[in-house]
């Protein structure tokens, strides 16, 4: 008989599995990719140098990096037969997300992917770098579609982050505007076992191909308790509207049972590494948004501490997630999706060390209905 461990509810500190893609430190406010402090790399390294990382385990030297570039820019062309998919679901009113899995899950054919049951670990990773790369100009295209504007073609001599941000808005960003979008992409690459990446080792756990773990993934990235915060964050700065307004605001909100967007983690009970460093990045563009948020954010802090005493709710990765990837010229509606953009890095990384593992990820529950009734086999012995 299977022996069966209680755990706690939302698995919260269950070890499902071993990784070595990187991993949070909650209490000491820390998180890694490898063996490298991700907040470091994202200060110091471009985005191709950690897809790098967690594709291969190590960091490039320069001519390693050099061709990486070159290759993931390769395959950011979108193949001719989802062009007249883009057009037909780009015009729809779903959400960017909603179109993104729909264009998805008629891709495996146009780009050539396999179950990985069926494949070998070189095909599962060249198959997922395509699919990485892919995802941005999709998403891209997506978007101008909806717009009413032409798509536009991946520029190879612009880095992941700034094609991404050419190819959304139509024009090629400055410098500043692409590394910060490019940091905010690095640190949001991976980050332990969160629901989505579970999703996709889920998936994976079960031989389907990239693409179904990434559509799948993409479902649990749209809650707004994991992807969604960011645009959420933004829009209740909208709605304090004044930094003399913002601890009324608070106050509503917590009276009112509602959560307060982009303060708190299920993780961290320390400061969010990531909120530190995009605070600095924010600071680095500048501008009227930037100093209001800080002010709010001050304002928020103060007010959260006197309602909830004891327990520590810091501002996290959403609040100023927002507040750069609007002051970098992205609209709202690709904030979700440009965290998906980075993110499709990290689940495709797990996708092939889950395939690799080759369990299936098949828990057990405890059945809380009514009582069942149990009917005694019959043991009588039919002659004839």
């Amino acid at each position: 008989m299977t022996q069966r461990i209680e755990v706690p509810a939302g698995l919260n500190g269950v070890v499902a599995a071993d990784t070595a893609i990187g991993a949070v430190d909650g209490d000491r406010g820390f998180f890694h990719y490898g063996a490298h402090d991700a907040t470091e790399l994202a200060r110091r390294h471009s985005f191709e140098d950690v897809w790098f990382l967690v594709h291969n385990g190590r960091l490039p030297d320069a001519v390693e990096v050099a061709a990486f570039r070159e290759r993931t820019a390769s395959l950011r062309h979108i193949p001719t037969a989802l062009h007249s998919v883009i057009d037909t679901v780009g015009r729809t009113d779903a959400s960017m997300l909603s179109k993104l899995r729909s264009v998805l899950s008629v891709a495996s054919g146009p780009l050539r992917l396999d179950p990985v049951i069926d494949v070998d670990h070189v095909d599962r990773r060249a198959q997922t770098l395509r699919l990485a790369a892919l995802v941005p100009s999709i998403l891209a295209a997506l978007h101008r579609v909806g717009s009413g504007e032409r798509p536009v073609d991946p520029d190879p001599s612009l880095g992941h982050a700034a094609s991404y941000l050419h190819q959304t808005t139509g024009v090629v960003p400055t410098l500043e505007a692409a590394r910060a979008v490019e940091q905010y992409m690095i640190l949001t690459i991976d980050h332990g076992f969160n629901a989505s990446t579970f999703t996709a080792r889920v998936v994976a756990s079960t031989g389907a191909d990239p693409i179904d773990a990434v559509c799948a993934a993409l479902g649990a990235l749209a809650g707004p308790l994991h992807g969604g915060a960011p645009s959420r964050a933004l829009d209740a700065l909208d709605e304090i509207g004044s930094v003399d307004a913002a601890a009324a605001w608070v106050r509503r909100e917590v009276a009112a049972g509602r959560r307060i967007m982009g303060f708190g983690h299920a993780v961290y009970r320390a400061p969010d590494p990531r909120s530190a460093l995009l605070r600095e990045v924010a600071d680095g563009l500048g501008g009227d948004l930037v100093e209001f948020a800080a002010a709010v954010e001050a304002e928020i802090l103060v007010t959260l501490a006197e309602l909830k005493p004891g327990r520590p709710l810091p501002s996290n990765v959403e609040f100023y997630a927002g507040v750069v990837m609007e002051t970098a010229g992205l609209p709202r509606s690709m904030f979700t999706p440009t965290f998906a953009v980075s993110r499709t890095v990290g689940w495709c990384a797990h996708v092939v060390e889950q395939a690799a593992a080759g369990k299936l990820i098949r828990p057990s529950s405890r059945y809380v209905g009514p009582p069942v009734e149990f009917a005694e086999p019959d043991t009588a012995v039919i002659s004839g």
